[in-house]
């Protein structure tokens, strides 16, 4: 059994002059490789030690992704302390607050820009002790240190008694902790899910069971790094084929980053990128939106090869098989042509996404799977470290969450824990070295969901006949009917939100009522540019109703006799729709920080508006409700 520090050590043998972190310095993206990384870790460990770092001590670190957070967390791992991971995307103080109280963290790493939300809220930490800033400061308070002071001890420590440091870390433990990951907390206080050395390199070992990175790939890991799926997915499962990480240039604002991706993405010229389906969304729509701006003769030849892209390409394991032989040089015709443009705007050298963090419809891996960019959705839970099932290269079926790794047990049982046979659903329920030691001081939480080793996930899910596992959503989340009949939304909000370029976001609503209700937020831009085609004023009451029937239209597809009306129970397509003006954001607190909504805070917010869907006024689509939120939206 391996811990963190030996599978750094092998791999920085391997492969110790190949770049591992690429990072923006002074204009230009600049690579540290593994054997340089190497010896930064072991300054900011020694230093660490040498500062009465002690193996338990549990260290906050809230930074944006860069080289210096992965020393930052290396060093903590050679030296027995515990990452406490937090998100740069924790806005609220109580948020804060809850974490670092509550792993009682006596250090925290921060950067310059994050370091205010610590600043107002140290009165409130008694257990804070220290606090050390990864960028230089005119002057510190007692309480500050910087890290680069730090490494300076470090290597002066290592070059007097580098036995000593060595001694230090051959005492880790692969069953030792290295993070505590602090869940999204969507319906109670975050639970902190304790991931040991051997959890981290355990699912890294079985999730390259599945697929393999050549080692002259690079990821753009533009997504917050404190997550579990950053960790293994990420971090190291490429160091662990010698492969390297680019980190995200960050701006003076949150608007500005988001900026910085596009452009990024054409300095650094990925091959592999994460993406979840608020992100995969935004870049199909700003694909869709550049080949528009060409004009109408390249955005219906971009149609048509999608067209011709979706046939050739099926679900993936039957790609180019049978008839669809046939399709082969009329596909590469629209590959060379049309395609290569494409991604070029992303930079030019993208093999593949991989998906993860919410369930993907199979629409959109449809979309990037025919411009050449597959979307390979996973499924996990940070209590799994976190992959679970992973969709690669070597095999994969869109729709589905692929094939269970090497060395992990999964199945599907009943409500009483018993197995449930090939295409019957249920919860999925997980064993294998990679799944958590349990919850920071709360262990009736952690016997609720271990049981006998066996991780019950809360997930529901079915195994196809070829072993693929499906993931079907949240028991938790699930619509309840006024029978007690039960349906998982996730399909359909996807669906609706995938197959409409007029809806952004949706959320369906049924808790034992007579019918279901949906919260829709629409496209702003999709709309005003229909408008526009229209001749018709958005801020007229013309362009409000024709707006608001738009998306009324638009959900009627599934309706029976519409285009969709076969694909889901009618039951539960929504009677009444709401009409939202904002959409659900981190901002605004509907999102967590990996861009999955949260609906339990949902539906406490919207709790007046789920209420009127419910009454006869609602029916009418053109309800004073939805011409109000219709009109903000457009203004």
């Amino acid at each position: 059994m391996k811990t963190l520090i030996r599978f750094f050590e092998e791999n920085v043998d391997r492969f110790t002059n190949n770049p591992y972190m690429w990072e923006k310095r002074d204009g230009s993206f600049k690579s540290t490789s593994y054997g340089q990384m190497r010896e930064l870790v072991y300054q900011f460990a020694a230093g660490m030690h040498k500062l009465g770092v002690k193996k338990g001590d549990r260290l906050a670190l809230l930074a944006e992704g860069r080289t210096n957070w992965v020393v930052a967390e290396m060093a903590m791992f050679y030296i027995g302390a515990i990452d406490v991971p937090l998100s740069i995307q924790l806005n609220e103080p109580a948020d804060l607050t809850f974490r670092l109280n509550h792993s009682e963290s006596s250090i925290i790493i921060v950067s310059q820009s994050q370091l205010p939300k610590i600043t107002t809220i140290k009165d409130q930490l008694p257990k804070l002790e220290k606090i050390i800033l990864m960028d230089p400061k005119e002057s510190y308070e007692k309480d500050e240190i910087f890290m680069g002071d730090i490494m300076k001890m470090g290597e002066e420590f290592l070059k007097n008694d580098f036995e000593a440091f060595k001694k230090v870390y051959e005492a880790i433990e692969p069953d030792d902790i290295a993070n505590i990951c602090y869940t999204s907390g969507t319906t109670s206080d975050p639970k902190g899910i304790m991931l040991s050395q051997r959890n981290y390199t355990a699912n890294t070992e079985q999730a390259l069971t599945l697929t393999t990175i050549p080692e002259d790939y690079c990821m753009f890991l533009f997504l917050p790094w404190d997550h579990a799926f950053a960790h293994t997915a990420g971090l190291l499962s490429f160091m662990a084929m010698g492969a390297s990480i680019a980190s995200l240039e960050m701006g003076k604002t949150g608007f500005e980053t988001r900026k910085n991706i596009f452009k990024n993405m054409q300095e650094i010229k990925p091959h592999v990128m994460f993406s979840v389906p608020t992100i995969a969304k935004n870049f199909r729509n700003n694909i869709e939106s550049g080949v528009r701006a060409k004009g109408k003769f390249t955005y219906s030849l971009f149609k048509a090869g999608l067209k011709v892209g979706y046939a050739y390409n099926a679900i993936g394991i039957d790609r180019g098989k049978g008839f669809r032989a046939l399709l082969k040089p009329v596909y590469g015709l629209f590959n060379a042509v049309v395609f290569k443009k494409v991604r070029n705007a992303l930079g030019g050298n993208m093999k593949f996404f991989i998906g993860g963090g919410a369930l993907l419809d199979i629409e959109l891996q449809r979309f990037f799977y025919a411009i050449g960019i597959p979307m390979y959705q996973g499924y996990g839970l940070t209590e799994a470290s976190p992959i679970i099932s992973i969709n690669s290269e070597k095999k994969h079926k869109l729709g589905s969450s692929s094939l269970i790794p090497q060395n992990m047990e999964v199945k599907i049982c009943d409500m009483d824990g018993k197995e449930l046979p090939e295409g019957e659903k249920g919860e999925i329920v997980v064993r294998g070295e990679n799944v958590m030691k349990g919850y920071w001081k709360n262990e009736e939480a952690t016997n609720e969901v271990i049981r006998e080793d066996w991780l019950f996930t809360g997930d529901m899910g079915m195994f196809d006949k070829d072993g693929f596992l499906y993931v079907l959503g949240r028991y938790k989340s699930l619509l309840i009917a006024d029978d007690g009949e039960k349906y998982s939304p996730e399909g359909i909000e996807e669906a609706f939100t995938d197959q409409s370029e007029y809806l952004e976001q949706c959320l369906l609503h049924n808790n034992q009522n007579p019918y279901t209700t949906a919260l829709v937020n629409p496209s702003k831009e999709a709309i005003l540019r229909y408008l526009k085609e229209k001749g018709i004023d958005p801020s007229s009451e013309e362009g409000i109703e024709t707006a608001i029937n738009l998306i009324d239209s638009e959900i009627k597809e599934y309706r029976t006799n519409g285009k969709f009306g076969d694909m889901f129970p009618q039951r539960w397509i929504p009677t009444s729709i709401g009409i939202l003006g904002e959409g659900f954001t981190i901002e605004n607190k509907l999102m967590n920080p990996t861009y999955k909504i949260i609906r339990p805070k949902i539906t406490e917010h919207y709790e007046g508006f789920l209420e009127f869907l419910y009454t006869s006024a609602s029916k009418k689509i053109l309800n004073d409700r939805n011409r109000e939120e219709m009109k903000k939206l457009l203004e």
